[in-house]
C-alpha cells in the first residue's frame, strides 16, 4: 500500500463526533507519526530480486553484498526503551559473562544473545506500553534498528569480561590479596577505557575503510536488518531465523546435559574405552584438559561456534586448520620425545608442577611482600611446565612476531595512508566506502574526545595501582606498557578487522614484564591490565564502532553507549566475581577443576606471574630450561618473509603467487599451539561446516549464501546461548547448587564424557 493510501486510511479511521471516545488533535498527530515511521521502515525493503547471483570474490565484499547501506535519519536512538533495556541487559550480560569465565567450557556471551533478548523485550515494550499523549516519551513508535543497536552495544560492551577482573580474582585466589571494592571497580573501568581511547584514534585505519569489515559481525548486522527492515525477503528471513533458533534451542540441551558424549564423538575413543593413555592424549577431547581431539566430532553448537565456521572467510579457516594439523604432530612428538623434560607430567595443563609432578607450592618461595626469596627457592626447586603448554606459549609468541611483520609487508600502503602526516588525528576525512559515505550526515566524534578518555583513564589506572602504601605496578611501567600495547593493537587490529582472527599477546607481554620486573610476580600479573587488556579492549571497541557504521548509528550515540556499558559492566563484573570466588574457592584453585566450575583461565595468569615474575630469569633467560619461549617473538618475525619474497618474485596472478599470498603465518603459528586447553571435540565439525558454507554454498549457491548463511549463524548462536544460560542456572550450579544427570553410557561415571579416559 502506498504512503498516500495509508494516510487516507488513517483519516478514514478518525472517530466521528458521535463516537464515545474522543481523540485530541495531538493524538491524531501521534498516530500519523507512528504511521510515518512504519512507512519509513517498509521503504527499507529488500526483495529476492535485489539479491544478486554473482559469487562473492573478495572477502570484504561480504559487507557490501550482504549488508544494506540504507538508512532513515529520522529514527530515534536514545529512547526510554533503549536506555531502560540497555542498562538492564548490561547488568544481566556482565553477570552471565563472569559466570562463564569460571566454567570449564570456553563459552562466552555473544552479541547475538544480547541482540535476541533485546529484540524480544523491545518489541514487547512497544506492544504493551501506551503510546498516546505523554506516554509517547516512553513508547515513541515501533522498536527500531537504531534503538536495538544501541542496546546491543551497551550490553555487549558490558559482557566483555575485563582482564582486570580476572587479575583481581587471581590476586584473591592465589595471593590472598583482596583489593578495596571501589579501587577494583575503577581499575576494571580504567583498563577498558584506555583501549576505548585508542580505538577512537584508529578509526581512519580500522573502522571507516571497506577492507576493515570484521567478518564475525556480518551475521549480527544481517540479523538486525532482517528483523527491522520490510519486504517479502526480510519476512522470509525472519521466519527462517526463528525456525533455526527454535531447533537449536531444543537440541542444544541434549549434548550439554543428558548426553555429553555428543560434544565429542570419537570412534577411536569408543573402541579404546579409556584403556590407553596415548589414545586419550591424541584423540580425547570431551573433558577439560583431556586431549587434543584428533578425528573427534562434536554436535554442540556452543563449542562449534568457537571456530566461526559460517562467518570466517575460508582463507582464515584454511590457515587455522593447517596450524591445527601441524599441531597434532608437533604436540604429540614433543611430548613423547620428552622435549622440555615434560614426559613425566600430564599431557595438558596450564598449572605449575614440582619435581614429583604435583602442584607447585608458589607461596613457599615468596617473601611476605610477594617477592622471590632465593634461599626458599633453593629448598623448593624450580617449577615445571607441561611440554604442550611450553609449545603453546612459543607458538603464541611466534604468532605475535609474525603478525607485526605480516602487517608491515602486506598492508604498508594502508598504514602509510592512515598515519602519514598525522592524518589519523583528523576526524573529517573522506573514505570511499558506501557505509561511511552514508554516515557523513551525522556529527562525528572529535579525536580530542577519545584522546581525553585515554589520558583520564590512564591517570585513574595509575592512581588505582597504589594500594596500602605500595605500588602494585609503578606508574612508569603502566605508561610504558600502555605505549607498547598501542603499537601492538595496530597490528593485531588489522589482522582481526580483515580476517576475524585475534592474535594472542599475553605470553609475550608477560615475558617482557618478567625482565623489567624481575622477582615481582604481582607486578608481572598486573602488567596484563595495560600491556594485554589495552590491546583487546581496543579490538572490542573498534568492532562496536564498525557496528555503528553498518547500522548508521550517530557516532556520538555509539560513544555514549560504549561508555555506559563499560561503567555498568565494571560494577557487575566485580560483584559476581567476588561471589563465585567466595563460594567455589577450592574448585577454582584445583588444576583440573570440576565439570561445573574451573579456574583454568585464572590459573594461566597465576602460573605466568610466578614462573615469569618471580622466576623469569631462572626459567627464561638464555641457556635456562624455557629460554626458547622468550626468543620465539624474534624468531616469529621471520615467518612471513619467505612467502612475501616468493610472492614478489613469482609471476603476478600465477598459482605460486596466489598461494604465497593466501598464507597468513600469524594464524598458522598460533594454531599449532592452540589445542592444549580445555575441550577440543568441535574442530573437525568446524572444518566440515566451514567447507559446506564458505566453499560450496558461497560458490555454488551464491543467492542462498547472501540471504541466509550469516542469518543461520546468528540463529544457531542465539538459540544455543539462550539454552546454555538456562542450563547454567537450572542444573550446572550457577545458582549455587548443581544437579547432575544420572550416569549412563552417554554420561559415564568412571570415564570422561567421550569415554577416552578413566576418571577413577
Amino acid at each position: 500500500m502506498s504512503a498516500e493510501k495509508d494516510m487516507a486510511a488513517v483519516h478514514a479511521s478518525e472517530p466521528r463526533p458521535s463516537d464515545s471516545v474522543s481523540y485530541s488533535e495531538k493524538d491524531i498527530k501521534d498516530e500519523l507519526s507512528d504511521l510515518k515511521q512504519t512507512v519509513d521502515v517498509e521503504a527499507l525493503s529488500v526483495t529476492d530480486e535485489d539479491v544478486g547471483s554473482m559469487v562473492i570474490q573478495k572477502d570484504e565484499d561480504v559487507a557490501l553484498e550482504v549488508i544494506s547501506t540504507q538508512d532513515d535519519i529520522e529514527l530515534p536512538v536514545f529512547t526510554f526503551r533503549a536506555v531502560f533495556l540497555g542498562i538492564g541487559l548490561s547488568a544481566f550480560t556482565s553477570v552471565l559473562a563472569t559466570i562463564y569465565t569460571f566454567k570449564p567450557q570456553n563459552a562466552s556471551v555473544s552479541q547475538l544473545f544480547c541482540l535476541i533478548i533485546a529484540y524480544v523485550l523491545g518489541t514487547a515494550m512497544h506492544a504493551i506500553l501506551p503510546s498516546r499523549g505523554m506516554w509517547r516519551y516512553l513508547n515513541p513508535g515501533p522498536f527500531n534498528i537504531k534503538e536495538h543497536t544501541i542496546i546491543v552495544v551497551m550490553s555487549s560492551t558490558a559482557s566483555s569480561v575485563a582482564i582486570a577482573m580476572e587479575i583481581i580474582a587471581a590476586l584473591d585466589l592465589f595471593y590472598n590479596i583482596k583489593l578495596n571494592a571501589a579501587m577494583a571497580i575503577f581499575q576494571i573501568f580504567a583498563s577498558q577505557m584506555i583501549g576505548y581511547g585508542i580505538a577512537g584514534l584508529l578509526r581512519t585505519l580500522l573502522v571507516y575503510p571497506t577492507y576493515a569489515f570484521y567478518p564475525s559481525y556480518i551475521s549480527v548486522v544481517n540479523l538486525l536488518q532482517s528483523l527491522h527492515f520490510g519486504g517479502v525477503l526480510n519476512h522470509k528471513k525472519r521466519r527462517f531465523f526463528w525456525i533455526v533458533f527454535a531447533a537449536i534451542f531444543c537440541w542444544e540441551w541434549i549434548p550439554q546435559y543428558p548426553f555429553p558424549l555428543l560434544t565429542a564423538i570419537s570412534i577411536v575413543c569408543l573402541v579404546d574405552n579409556g584403556r590407553h593413555t596415548f589414545v586419550r592424549n591424541l584423540f580425547g577431547a570431551g573433558s577439560s584438559n583431556e586431549g587434543i581431539g584428533l578425528f573427534s566430532f562434536g554436535t554442540s553448537w556452543t563449542l562449534i561456534t568457537q571456530g566461526y565456521p559460517l562467518v570466517w572467510p575460508w582463507r582464515t579457516q584454511v590457515n587455522s586448520y593447517i596450524g591445527m594439523a601441524l599441531g597434532y604432530l608437533v604436540l604429540t612428538l614433543c611430548y613423547y620425545r620428552n622435549v622440555f623434560n615434560g614426559r613425566d607430567l600430564v599431557f595438558m595443563s596450564t598449572s605449575l608442577f614440582n619435581d614429583e609432578g604435583g602442584s607447585y607450592n608458589q607461596t613457599a618461595i615468596l617473601t611476605p611482600e610477594n617477592s622471590l626469596d632465593p634461599s626458599k627457592l633453593d629448598a623448593v626447586g624450580l617449577p615445571r611446565y607441561t611440554t604442550t603448554y611450553v609449545i603453546s606459549q612459543m607458538c603464541y609468541n611466534f604468532s605475535l612476531g609474525a603478525a607485526i611483520v605480516h602487517v608491515l609487508l602486506w598492508h604498508w600502503p594502508e598504514l602509510k595512508r592512515a598515519f602519514g602526516g598525522m592524518r589519523f588525528m583528523h576526524s573529517g576525512q573522506d573514505i570511499d566506502d558506501p557505509h561511511f559515505q552514508k554516515m557523513k550526515v551525522y556529527k562525528e566524534v572529535p579525536q580530542w574526545w577519545y584522546l581525553s578518555v585515554f589520558v583520564i583513564s590512564l591517570a585513574i589506572g595509575i592512581g588505582c595501582s597504589y594500594d596500602h602504601g605500595q605500588w602494585l605496578l609503578p606508574a612508569w611501567s603502566i605508561i610504558m606498557f600502555t605505549a607498547i600495547s598501542c603499537a601492538i593493537a595496530i597490528c593485531i587490529g588489522f589482522i582481526y578487522a580483515t580476517t576475524g582472527f585475534k592474535i594472542e599477546i599475553k605470553h609475550a607481554i608477560n615475558i617482557l614484564a618478567a625482565f623489567i620486573h624481575p622477582g615481582k610476580p604481582v607486578a608481572v600479573m598486573y602488567v596484563n591490565l595495560y600491556g594485554n587488556s589495552t590491546a583487546y579492549q581496543t579490538l572490542a571497541m573498534l568492532q562496536d564502532l564498525k557496528l555503528g557504521q553498518y547500522t548508521k548509528i550517530p557516532p556520538r550515540a555509539t560513544f555514549a553507549a560504549q561508555l555506559a556499558g563499560s561503567i555498568i559492566g565494571s560494577v557487575f563484573n566485580y560483584a559476581m566475581m567476588i561471589s563465585i570466588v567466595k563460594n567455589n574457592r577450592e574448585a577454582l584453585i584445583d588444576p583440573i577443576g570440576t565439570r561445573i566450575w574451573s579456574g583454568w583461565i585464572i590459573q594461566q595468569y597465576n602460573s605466568s606471574s610466578v614462573a615469569l615474575g618471580a622466576l623469569g630469569r631462572e626459567l627464561f633467560a638464555y641457556g635456562k630450561p624455557y629460554y626458547l619461549v622468550a626468543f620465539s617473538i624474534f624468531i616469529g618475525l621471520a615467518f612471513p618473509l619467505p612467502f612475501y619474497i616468493v610472492y614478489r618474485l613469482a609471476k603476478k596472478d600465477s598459482l605460486v603467487a596466489r598461494g604465497a599470498e593466501y598464507v597468513i603465518t600469524p594464524i598458522i603459528a598460533l594454531y599449532i599451539g592452540y589445542l592444549p586447553y580445555s575441550v577440543n571435540g568441535q574442530w573437525w565439525s568446524c572444518f566440515v561446516i566451514g567447507l559446506a558454507s564458505q566453499v560450496w554454498a558461497r560458490s555454488r549457491r551464491p543467492k542462498w549464501f547472501k540471504k541466509y548463511n550469516y542469518l543461520l549463524s546468528a540463529a544457531l548462536d542465539g538459540g544455543s546461548q539462550v539454552i546454555l544460560f538456562i542450563l547454567s542456572f537450572a542444573v550446572f550450579g550457577a545458582s549455587g547448587s548443581a544437579v547432575d544427570f544420572p550416569n549412563w553410557w552417554g554420561n559415564p561415571a568412571n570415564l570422561s564424557v567421550d569415554r577416552c579416559a578413566l576418571t577413577n
